[in-house]
């Protein structure tokens, strides 16, 4: 399997485990290091991260990653996509399109998600507080 197949093979398993909140799945499929820049230039370690499901905080209904462009370069893939999603944060809505690009780490022979930035497509998302929408 070539890694563009395996990139997004990968990013099938994360966005299902997204949507079920699975916490012990991104675990696994999450380095050390992780970190992860949201749309509102927001960062997150790997702990916040996998933190987001806990107590319901966060409920994603709907995550779809697609359009996604492959770069293998050995041990590092970069990975630019689409990320759409339908979801809520502590209640109040989150949805999205965004331009995501996940940043992968080869270890061990098999892929692990370093990074994750999300960009907002046409402007910042409707969520984003009204100071913030420029």
């Amino acid at each position: 399997m070539s890694t563009e197949e395996q990139v997004r093979e990968f990013g099938r398993v994360w966005a299902a485990a997204e949507e079920r909140g699975d916490t012990a799945v991104l675990a696994g499929l999450a380095a050390d290091g992780f970190r992860l820049v949201g749309p509102l230039g927001f960062v997150l370690d790997r702990d916040q991260w996998l933190a987001r499901y806990g107590g319901g905080d966060l409920v994603t209904e709907k995550l779809t990653w697609d359009e996604v462009e492959v770069r293998d370069f050995g041990t590092t893939a970069i990975a630019i996509g689409v990320h759409e999603q339908v979801a809520k944060h502590r209640g109040n809505p989150v949805n999205g399109r965004f331009r995501a690009t996940h940043v992968l780490v080869r270890e061990d022979d098999r892929w692990l998600l370093a990074g994750i930035h999300l960009s907002p497509i046409g402007g910042p998302p409707p969520f984003a507080p009204a100071g913030e929408r420029r």
